[in-house]
């Protein structure tokens, strides 16, 4: 402490400095980023550990909408490549316990662990049934959906392997895709088409509606067992009681092929993507929203509506996986295809306003809040996982 200078001042100096920096911080998210080159510049930035220097106050890739995004972002942490080498990545899922995140690689069959120690990368599981969403529930044990054997399955502390759900009324899902768990012990999950294809499960008997001219050898690289079944119902969203009982809380009339989902952090808003019409899909599918339902106390999902449509200056900027942080806001993985820039991860308020985005250079399919402060957003990209420090933290146990 200098000479002559009370406590109180030097306080007040610091406090009056940290001000300053706030301001210009600030100032210089309205006025622009001059650099780094953003995902829209030629040549395209480098995400990789090689590549240079990106932070200059905001990340240029991260991008204030509305003032209130200022509050959420973290002004100096870069957005980050953390690895590569996916085919396509999906469902990322923060242990706790174990800090580390898991995630899928769909078509390669395999669930990928990430350490957040060291930044080590290694297989987790082989196969996984093609696995695509991936939680973990409040008892920290790990849920997976799985598209090739049309189930949602939770892994047990002891190492073994429970079914949780793999039929509704007597017939096979069509391949379930994100899962959520409640506090009071119950596990929502959606069931869209997708995992009917060659490339993240497998094609039905011929007959059906993924292979009615039994074009397809269904059967070519995969387990015996696999190739008799057939989509036999529609989209649904799901919710697996705590006794274990299993119903149909929003039908494809209401939310047509239902994707990512999300509780908000007091549970009594559930949220559901609404993404593409997939294999054997009648009609026209989804059309790219979010919808928002009230959850009633018996676990009841009333009252639909259309929470956002997701377009961004013009810009269909199609929702996949959702997340929640702490304040309610909802996080979303942004599809926005060949427009460039408009990839990555819208984030809107509780009421549905646009709050901000965050850019990257391949579609997201994904995201999740982990680290040990729950602060880190993690991001899984068509092929590499990303992530990004901010200022709030993730809600739920996953």
């Amino acid at each position: 402490m200098t000479k002559g200078i009370s406590r109180r001042a030097a306080l007040g100096a610091i406090g009056a400095g940290s001000a300053g920096l706030a301001m210009t911080a600030a100032g210089a998210q309205e006025m622009g980023p001059v650099a780094p080159p953003s995902t829209v510049s030629d040549p395209p930035r480098d995400f990789g550990p090689d590549g240079a220097p990106n932070v200059y106050f905001w990340d240029a890739d991260v991008i204030a909408v509305d003032p209130a995004f200022n509050g959420l972002a973290q002004p100096n942490a870069p957005v980050q490549r953390l690895w590569t080498g996916a085919l396509w990545a999906e469902g990322p899922a923060w242990s706790s316990v174990g800090k580390y995140l898991v995630f899928s690689d769909i078509p390669n069959n395999r669930q990928i662990r990430w350490l957040e120690d060291d930044g080590h990368v290694s297989v987790m599981r082989y196969p996984s049934n093609n696995s695509n969403g991936n939680s973990f529930d409040w008892q920290g044990r790990q849920l997976s959906c799985e598209h090739l054997t049309r189930r949602v399955v939770r892994y047990e502390l002891d190492g073994s392997v429970t079914i949780l759900a793999d039929r509704y009324e007597g017939m096979r899902f069509n391949s379930p895709n994100d899962i959520v768990a409640a506090k009071d012990g119950s596990y929502w999950f959606t069931d869209p088409p997708y995992g009917g294809q060659l490339y993240e499960g497998a094609v039905g008997a011929p007959g059906g509606p993924t292979n009615p001219d039994g074009l397809i050898n269904q059967r070519l690289g995969q387990p015996p067992e696999i190739g008799d079944a057939m989509r036999e119902m529609e989209t649904a969203t799901y919710r697996i009681a705590p006794d274990g009982t299993i119903a149909r809380v929003v039908g494809q009339d209401l939310v047509p092929d239902p994707n990512g989902l999300a509780l908000s952090p007091d549970e009594t808003t559930l949220y559901i993507a609404s993404t593409g019409p997939g294999p054997g899909d009648g009609g026209v599918g989804g059309e790219g929203n979010i919808f928002a339902f009230d959850v009633t106390p018996e676990g009841e999902a009333v009252n639909g509506r259309i929470f956002t449509d997701c377009v961004v200056g013009g810009v269909k900027c199609g929702p996949d996986g959702l997340a929640i942080d702490v304040f309610g806001n909802v996080w979303s993985s942004s599809n926005a295809g060949r427009n460039v820039g408009y990839n990555g991860v819208t984030c809107w308020s509780p009421d549905g306003r646009l709050l901000g985005r965050v850019r990257l250079p391949e579609v997201c399919g994904n995201l999740c809040f982990g680290g040990p402060k729950r602060n880190r957003l993690f991001m899984a990209g068509s092929q590499s996982l990303y992530a990004v420090y901010t200022a709030t933290q993730g809600a739920g146990a996953a």
